[in-house]
């Protein structure tokens, strides 16, 4: 049986993962611009579900959906792929490929299909897996979050315990080209529970890497918060990358508190003037649009914007009110002609990247970057 791998710019690691994972039990995905037979493989987000679908349904071979999309969705999902892989994929694609050529798929935990679906009851080791083989990727670091961001999907999908891969598995993989770049929710969070750092786990592992080191940068971005003069000078003595990528998400105190964000606008500012200091470029993440955003919040937003530009880069879009998130089912409500005005001044002076009205620009010029 010929197992396929759709190719979606948005998906690539997503295919080192699971390619790995499928490997060591002996599958191998081939990587296709088309369905092919006899199996073919997506994975989804809520922008590039829309440009699939139709592709999925009218497929002449099995189809197998997974990512945050068909987590979130699967219902919709199983109107039209023929199984739904909801959530983690490691342990849970390769044993469905494994009933589908033995032609008893049964009832298999985490896979959905029309007539249901049973949930798993345990989380992916991440040391369990290599984190790619033959198709490079960047090595996952840690998983889960345990913030809950009203707009976020990934505590949606992985939980909101934090797993991390063990240094001895990192430096494995790493190590084996000139670069390590790495996935997380908030690199400064390794090692630690996700709310308190651990700093001394970070150097050891930032020790033992033998290339060129790119931390807190996308995709294993950080949190504001968890910018100090310890974690900047850990990126300063043992890092390449002369930049910091973190989210603000808001200039206002108000909608940080209710997307239960965790920091404050002034933290984020504080964050970037520290960057500035250490020598080292903010890379700052904003948000424009929320649904509850009076004028107010977004004249706060966008003067947080401005001074953080002072500093470094600002990296915008509009909310998207993604499914599976506590802000599912809301709608975007409009800028400001200000708004707009200040993001165009500042993305023509260099200083701004994103889009605040395209929301795929968000999933693909990005993800390509």
């Amino acid at each position: 049986m010929q197992v396929n791998w759709r190719e979606i710019p948005a998906a690539r690691n997503s295919y080192a993962v699971l390619g790995a994972a499928c490997e060591a039990t002996g599958w191998h995905l081939y990587p296709v611009t088309q369905p092919e037979a006899d199996v073919t493989c997506y994975s989804l987000n809520s922008i590039s579900e829309r440009r699939y679908r139709d592709e999925i349904a009218g497929a002449d071979c099995i189809t197998v959906a997974g990512g945050p999309h068909a987590t979130a969705c699967w219902r919709e999902v199983a109107a039209y792929a023929d199984y739904v892989v909801v959530g983690e994929g490691e342990y849970t694609l390769p044993r469905l490929l494994a009933g589908i050529e033995a032609g008893k798929v049964g009832q298999i935990p985490g896979v959905a299909t029309r007539d249901g679906y049973e949930p798993v009851k345990s989380s992916v080791r991440l040391d369990a897996y290599p984190p790619f083989s033959e198709v490079q990727g960047y090595v996952e670091i840690s998983r889960g979050c345990p913030f809950a961001c009203g707009y976020c999907q990934t505590p949606q999908m992985f939980g909101h315990g934090m797993r991390h891969r063990s240094i001895d598995e990192i430096t494995r993989y790493s190590n084996r080209y000139g670069q390590a770049r790495f996935v997380s929710p908030n690199a400064f969070a390794y090692g630690s529970d996700g709310i308190h750092p651990r700093f001394d786990k970070i150097e050891h592992l930032l020790r033992k890497l033998s290339h060129k080191i790119f931390f807190g940068t996308f995709p294993g971005e950080v949190r504001p918060e968890f910018i100090c003069g310890e974690s900047l000078d850990l990126v300063t003595r043992y890092c390449t990358n002369t930049r910091l990528h973190f989210g603000a998400q808001s200039g206002s105190d108000a909608i940080l508190a209710r997307l239960h964000r965790g920091h404050t606008a002034e933290e984020a500012i504080h964050a970037a003037e520290l960057c500035h200091d250490a020598g080292i470029t903010p890379v700052v993440d904003f948000i424009v649009g929320f649904p509850f955003e009076t004028d107010a919040d977004q004249r706060e937003t966008v003067s947080a914007m401005q001074e953080v530009a002072r500093k470094g880069r600002i990296h915008v879009h509009r909310f998207i009110p993604l499914p599976g998130t506590p802000l599912a089912g809301t709608r975007a409500r409009s800028l400001l002609s200000e708004t707009e005005k200040v993001c165009g001044d500042l993305a023509l002076g260099g200083r701004l990247t994103g889009s605040w009205n395209d929301h795929e620009i968000r999933f693909f010029r990005r993800c390509l970057k």
